[in-house]
């Protein structure tokens, strides 16, 4: 299979798409990376968040138990300090579930930005190029066979241009028809020249 045609100035337009499109896969992956850290951010008020109140609430549940060992307290002292780390863990609970959403916001913007213009692009210029690649193949193979070169120069005549065909000569299809040598070789190399290939 083909890549690059033949010809230089098919080729180096071919070579430059084909960085273009590198180029353009990376950008969006890099920027889809840089959202997803960007909105990751996001996260640190709930990171906070959940730090606090897992803190005030072993401070607040250990004062409870603390309080419940001192001989005379009773239970309703100690209670309410329960309640409140109770709180507490719901603040935390609160901040991870902020996270967790953040989390999920940062993946599904980073993929949606990410995969729309990365597929917009591959999905049309992929199908193009390996189009190319099997039609440049093809003729490749055919350009060395003198039938191939008759199925080249039926494939001109049918696919390119009037102008060019009028180029080769105003009578091309009667010429062709008659098989004449030189109008069929013209009309191969108008094809093979389309293609990129020599």
């Amino acid at each position: 299979m083909k890549l690059y045609a033949d010809r230089a100035p098919v080729a180096l337009r071919q070579f430059l798409t084909d960085a273009l499109v590198v180029v353009w896969v990376y950008a969006w992956i890099r920027l889809g990376m840089s959202l997803f850290d960007l909105v990751q951010k996001l996260a640190v008020p709930g990171q906070k968040l959940e730090g606090a109140g897992n803190g005030l609430a072993s401070n607040l549940s250990s004062a409870g138990d603390k309080i419940d060992k001192v001989p005379g307290v009773g239970d309703s002292i100690a209670t309410p300090f329960r309640n409140a780390a109770n709180a507490a863990t719901s603040l935390a609970n609160a901040g991870k579930e902020q996270q967790e959403i953040v989390n999920d916001l940062a993946w599904i913007l980073s993929v949606v930005v990410v995969l729309v213009p990365v597929l917009l692009v591959v999905g049309v210029w992929l199908p193009l190029r390996v189009r190319w690649a099997r039609r440049a193949a093809s003729a490749a193979r055919l350009r060395t066979v003198t039938a191939g070169r008759d199925l080249l120069a039926l494939r001109a005549l049918a696919t390119q241009p009037l102008k060019r065909l009028i180029k080769v000569d105003p009578e091309v299809a009667a010429r062709w028809r008659r098989g004449d040598p030189e109008t069929v070789e013209a009309l191969a190399e108008l094809e093979l020249r389309s293609l990129g290939l020599r």
